[in-house]
């Protein structure tokens, strides 16, 4: 019997209505488009792309943090879209995030001792009952200390640490209820790089030890390769190719992948080499996206097909999947 994943979003969609002006008409933001993909049991799915291409979204969209503008979410078995917010509140223990802006993202009133308590003071144990002060203060200090943290830590406010030091309490506070999913939302890109390496080293560690499942959300594809199990990258709103990571790095299938993948700096003038796949012009406005294939304006390998149908997530060998009609493979 095949595994079920403990994620899946079906043709998953998010639009935000933009108001017009006193000339133009009001429009619609695709911000996320008929997103279909599975996250498994105790892996690592990074989510990659470039700024704006609604790789956040999605993942509030996951957690149901947004409301969802068409399509499914389900996670372990039960579609959380058609839940209440009420009875989702009995899911929010299991599924937690760890921001993008550790700052913004932690009162600077509160200490951090507080931050990291609150989640086991607003949801009680699974039999309803409320957990005593004992109780809070043992584990807060297990988790501060579980992210390298020190127990005097617990008395300070979030000013007096490095921004590396507040995304190890973000982690801390999102691993309170002992979630199995945790989408993690460009964790590390306001990190210096030494730093950066330090906290992913850290997530990876806290995975294997507490069998975590990840959503890693991020734009540096050295981080996702480092990471991930699998990898997902994303084109103005929609999902274009997913697969192994190590597969995905040494043999892209879309377009758009090849062009991420070779526009990373290489160290000696031996790395670098012409683009398999020409690109021009911009990213189009979501506001706005091109009918078609949503990369054909931009594709040196669009074809008329291209212009006309937009292609489909599928399989294409092994665990690959990719939204091309004439993907890379064999090219």
């Amino acid at each position: 019997m095949a595994e079920k994943p403990l994620l899946e979003a079906v043709a998953l969609a998010k639009n935000f209505a933009l108001a017009g002006g006193m000339f133009a008409r009001a429009r619609t933001l695709q911000a996320v488009s008929e997103v279909s993909l599975r996250v498994m049991r105790g892996e690592a799915l990074g989510l990659v792309g470039e700024s704006g291409c609604g790789k956040s979204t999605l993942g509030r969209c996951l957690l149901r943090l947004q409301s969802v503008s068409a399509g499914n979410v389900i996670f372990d078995g039960v579609d959380i879209t058609s839940l209440s917010v009420r009875a989702l509140r009995a899911w929010r223990p299991r599924m937690q995030m760890v921001f993008q802006d550790s700052t913004a993202s932690l009162n600077p009133r509160r200490r951090v001792g507080d931050l990291i308590a609150e989640p086991l003071r607003v949801h009680p144990l699974a039999n309803g009952r409320a957990r005593a002060a004992g109780e809070v203060r043992a584990r807060i200090e297990t988790l501060v200390e579980l992210v390298g943290l020190k127990r005097e830590h617990l008395a300070r406010y979030p000013h007096a640490f490095s921004g590396g030091q507040r995304q190890r309490i973000g982690i801390a506070r999102a691993l309170a209820l002992e979630p199995d999913l945790v989408v993690a939302d460009e964790p590390v890109s306001a990190l210096d790089v030494s730093v950066q390496a330090q906290v992913v080293n850290l997530m990876m560690d806290l995975q294997e030890r507490l069998g975590l499942t990840y959503v890693f959300i991020a734009h540096d594809l050295a981080v996702v390769r480092q990471i991930a199990t699998r990898t997902a990258v994303m084109y103005l709103g929609s999902v274009v190719e997913i697969g192994p990571t190590a597969e995905v790095f040494a043999r892209p299938l879309h377009p758009y992948t090849g062009v991420l993948l070779e526009a990373v700096p290489k160290l000696s003038a031996a790395g670098r080499h012409a683009l398999r796949v020409p690109v021009t012009g911009d990213v189009p406005s979501p506001a706005d996206p091109p009918p078609g294939c949503r990369f054909h304006p931009r594709c040196g390998r669009a074809q008329n097909v291209c212009r006309e149908e937009r292609p489909k997530l599928g399989p294409l060998g092994g665990l690959r999947q990719v939204a091309c009609h004439f993907p890379l493979a064999g090219s």
